[in-house]
Order: C-alpha cells, then structure tokens, then sequence
C-alpha cells in the first residue's frame, strides 16, 4: 500500500497559512506565499491527497464558481494540543479526587498565575494597542499563534488562530472563562473585551473585540 508522502517546506508554509487566514483560493495561497496560481494549486492538491485539506466550490456572481480551501481536521491536527491526553486526565483526577470546588481552585490559580505573569509585561506599554501586542507576543510563546487587527480607531481585534489547550478546555469549561477574565484584568477597567469567535463553539479560530469604554456622558 502506498504511503502518503510528508509535506514538504512549501507545503508546511501552506499549511500554516491556512491555519492562520482560514478558507483561500490557489490564487490567494499564490499571492501571499510568492508562487503562482498553477504552483499552489499544485501543493493543495498533493495536500487533499494527503487529506491535510479540503476543498469547496463557491459561486461568486457569473462565471465558473471558484474553489477555496481549507484545513481538514487531520490538517489541523498537525498543530498539536500540548500534552492533550495527560491534561484531560489530570483534570478528570483532580475533580474525582478533590471534586468541583478543587478543580475551580486549580483554574483559579492558573488564573492568578498568568494575571502576574501578562501583567507584568503589558503594564510596560502605554496604548491599548501596544498592550494587545505585548498580549498577543505572550499568547504566541504559549502556542496560540495569536495576532491583533485593528476594526477602527480605538478598537481592535485580538485573534488566537490555534488553541494549544483545546482538549483541556472541552473538558474544563472554566478555563475559556478563565481566560476571558483573565485579558479584561490585564487591559484594565476602562477596556472591553467581548469573545467574538470560539473553536470550541465551532468556529475557525478563538477571537476577542477590544475596545476603550466610551465616558459616560
């Protein structure tokens, strides 16, 4: 039986791109990595072959529908959940052994320890975009490969494209509540931040609206 063959760099590049920018076309994957449409298209289809994407036909107006792609979930898996297995087990221990108030004290603490930690580093910027983007270097040393976009002046988006602690959080809901607490206490109270997108809610990537309180009047 013959093997699929292991991506190579050009490829991983493509990989990665689809993780982070979500459904493109050939030309799109083209433009943004420096090869032609042909040459793309030719790497997603090695990739479809491997099953680490897949493809959809999208109708736009007149004319041939065009084809997008995507991560499969065997693509995605190529971005790993640190320590998955061991994580959710350790979880599932602590709240058989000390139960549900032992398992809110352990988020409670995770919670505190990264406060200290985010806190120290954001403190040092003085805009709310500096902030975000001392968050999002922090967030992407941690394996949430997270970026920040700005909306419109004064509010930004705040997006994290992988979740290292996906299986973790399935298994333990307060810790994405944990984490939202967590970024409204390090931007500060004159700050909102509202969840916008949630993987675990089905969605491509985990992403934050943040933006300055408006004074009441």
């Amino acid at each position: 039986m013959r093997q699929a063959r292991t991506p190579d760099r050009n490829q991983d590049r493509i990989l990665f791109h689809l993780k982070m920018r979500g459904l493109q076309t050939a030309a799109d994957v083209g433009t943004r990595l420096g090869m032609t449409s042909s040459g793309a298209r030719q790497h997603l289809v090695g990739l479809e072959s491997a099953r680490l994407v897949e493809s959809e036909d999208r109708r736009e107006g007149r004319g041939r529908p065009k084809k997008y792609w995507r991560l499969s979930n065997q693509g995605h898996a190529r971005f790993p959940d640190r320590h998955a297995d061991l994580t959710v087990d350790l979880l599932k221990a602590t709240q058989a052994v000390f139960g549900s108030r032992g398992l809110e004290r352990l988020v409670r603490h995770r919670e505190r320890t990264s406060l200290a930690d985010y806190g120290e580093h954001v403190a040092r910027r003085r805009s709310l975009r500096g902030k975000l983007a001392a968050l999002a270097d922090l967030r992407t040393r941690e394996g949430y490969m997270a970026s920040v976009t700005e909306e419109k002046p004064g509010a930004f988006l705040l997006i994290e494209n992988h979740c290292p602690i996906c299986a973790a959080a399935a298994a333990c809901q307060g810790l994405c509540r944990s984490e939202l607490a967590i970024f409204r206490a390090v931007l500060g109270n004159d700050v909102t931040v509202e969840r916008v997108d949630h993987i675990l809610a089905g969605a491509r990537r985990c992403a934050y609206r943040v933006s300055r309180r408006r004074e009441a009047a």
